[in-house]
């Protein structure tokens, strides 16, 4: 699966010179009513033009992290930054225009307006922010092979066509960082590998930063490193991850709590390039 990369993360280092990392968390946490955490104090940055996949058992926090991250749910404590601007910081009408502006979306059941045709679809992100389409939306489905199919319905479309449109509409604004929830949980095998390849080619040749919430060790391949939660909290890293080693980690931590997974999993039972 490594061949499949190829230079991640050049076109990133030259796209942000000095400019801050895509995404930064700083002792972030999340506790819902009667203090029950789902997310303990995490430190997280992610540099541009880097693909990132967020791995864990059911319940690990993932999908908190990945919420508190986007902007749209509000942590209980600690500060997260997109491309530099804290969100802690923006009052709601700005940062809804921010997640509409500078960040992408992609999520397992599409989320795409039926009533709406493919193109319109796509240019919805540039609409709702008053901005001209001006070819973007045409360039970003062209992108995602999609060209010809610009004035069908969303229905029209096969599960992965319509995913493709989803990777199309969060790209089509240039932003900072794309959050993908689940993106192929509902896709065939090969269907799924299109769609990632989509991904990697959005971080490698275009400097795009991608998070992805995944349960699959396939999918979490194609990243250029993996970020292992258990019951809220961080408990590892693998650089470069391959499927086998993403799978042992994951059949270790499923069997350990979340205070002992990190120390089970080092001394190599997550493979080259584990950080506890």
């Amino acid at each position: 699966m490594r061949s499949q990369r190829g230079g991640a993360g050049t076109v990133g280092a030259e796209r942000a010179g000095p400019v801050a990392d895509a995404l930064t968390l700083e002792g972030v946490s999340r506790e819902y009513r009667r203090g029950v955490a789902a997310l303990h104090p995490v430190d997280l940055a992610v540099p541009r033009g880097r693909f990132l996949a967020v791995m864990g058992p059911s319940g690990s926090g993932k999908s908190t992290l990945l919420q508190c991250a986007a902007g749209l749910d509000r942590p209980t404590a600690g500060t997260v930054r997109v491309g530099g601007t804290a969100l802690a910081s923006l009052k709601e009408s700005a940062l809804t225009r921010l997640r509409r502006e500078r960040i992408g979306f992609v999520f397992q059941a599409h989320n795409l307006v039926p009533s709406l045709s493919v193109a319109e679809n796509v240019a919805l992100p540039l609409l709702l922010g008053g901005a001209p389409p001006d070819g973007r939306a045409a360039r970003a489905l062209a992108a995602v092979g999609l060209g010809a199919r610009g004035e069908d319905r969303p229905a029209e479309l096969s599960g992965g066509q319509r995913q493709r449109v989803a990777i199309a509409r969060a790209l089509v604004t240039e932003p900072d960082i794309v959050f993908a929830d689940e993106p192929t949980g509902a896709l065939d095998p090969a269907t799924a590998q299109g769609v990632l390849a989509l991904l990697r080619r959005a971080v490698d040749r275009d400097g795009h930063t991608v998070v992805m919430v995944t349960h699959d060790p396939v999918a979490a391949a194609w990243a250029d490193e993996a970020l292992f939660l258990v019951r809220g909290r961080v408990v590892g890293r693998l650089d470069r991850p391959g499927a086998d080693d993403v799978r042992r980690v994951m059949e270790r931590l499923g069997r350990d709590t979340g205070e002992n997974a990190a120390e089970s999993t080092a001394g190599g039972e997550g493979g080259e390039g584990w950080r506890a």
